[in-house]
């Protein structure tokens, strides 16, 4: 697939997603949420979701929680590439409080009638949800302190583009963490494939060492890369078996290759963006 198929497959499948939490339903890319119940499941504290609507916590497709790891100021702007039902901006509104401001950018018109709507149930006023893509980010040069994602850079097909962006619009000194989905060493072209379907619907998840590259490409400094969940054997088998992959025999080239981590760098104070 090119990566406009690519994309309309994404805007699709988030589409009914926000549609199904709208309607009550758990959502990761609609009909295989229990499929990636082993990304998406217990991410967030109780305490941290109980004062927000329930459509905001089942809209959520994330594979971390960047907010909780996440250096987060009062006063600070804030920006989440593929903000989906909005619960991680709204999280990070109660951190920078009401001198700060946080950005959500989505390209999908049902996440976005969906966030807004819980912004306003939730009542959080220094919150703006936008529409746009993460290759081509609505704001200004240097405008921006933190940058947020939660398992969205991996859906792109142009990852050199998202964090060039992503550099331009951060201020300098600016910082970037996000939560992704990493592989870690070589992994078969046939289990890359099963396993990227599952674990994101259409997932292109860089190796470790390719993340780290791209990053300091884009003119990050800083920049650690930490596990935050390993996806082992046992967490894929029900739908690598469904797919009609022999899981006993692939488990060895396949356990501990993939995982969620948090990824941490920053745009140094001297950047220039022209």
């Amino acid at each position: 697939m090119n990566s406009q198929e690519i994309k309309e497959i994404v805007k699709a499948e988030y589409g009914q997603a926000a549609l199904q939490a709208k309607r009550g339903g758990s959502s990761c890319c609609g009909s295989v949420s229990e499929r990636a119940a082993p990304i998406t499941s217990n991410l967030y504290e109780v305490k941290e979701t109980e004062a927000l609507p329930a459509e905001a916590v089942l809209a959520s497709l994330g594979c971390g929680n960047p907010t909780a790891l996440a250096q987060l100021n009062p006063g600070e702007t804030v920006l989440d590439l593929g903000s989906g039902g909005g619960i991680d901006v709204l999280l990070s509104a109660r951190r920078v409080g009401p001198t700060g401001m946080v950005y959500g950018l989505d390209m999908t018109d049902e996440m976005l009638a969906l966030a807004r709507e819980n912004q306003r149930k939730s009542g959080v006023q220094n919150v703006e949800f936008l529409k746009g893509e993460i290759e081509d980010i609505p704001l200004g040069n240097h405008c921006v302190d933190v940058i947020i994602s939660n398992c969205v850079i991996n859906l792109s097909s142009d990852k050199d583009r998202v964090l060039a962006e992503a550099f331009r619009v951060l201020k300098p000194g600016g910082r970037l963490a996000v939560s992704d989905v990493v592989v870690r060493g070589d992994v078969p072209a046939e289990i890359r494939h099963s396993i990227e379907l599952w674990m994101g619907c259409v997932a292109g998840a860089l190796e470790e060492s390719a993340y780290r590259d791209k990053l300091g490409k884009a003119g990050f400094h800083d920049i650690e890369i930490v596990p935050t969940r390993i996806y082992r054997m046992e967490d894929a088998k029900d739908f690598l078996a469904g797919a009609g992959l022999n899981v006993e025999a692939l488990a060895p080239q396949m356990d501990g290759k993939f995982m969620s981590a948090f990824i941490r760098a920053r745009k140094p104070i001297q950047a220039h963006v022209g």
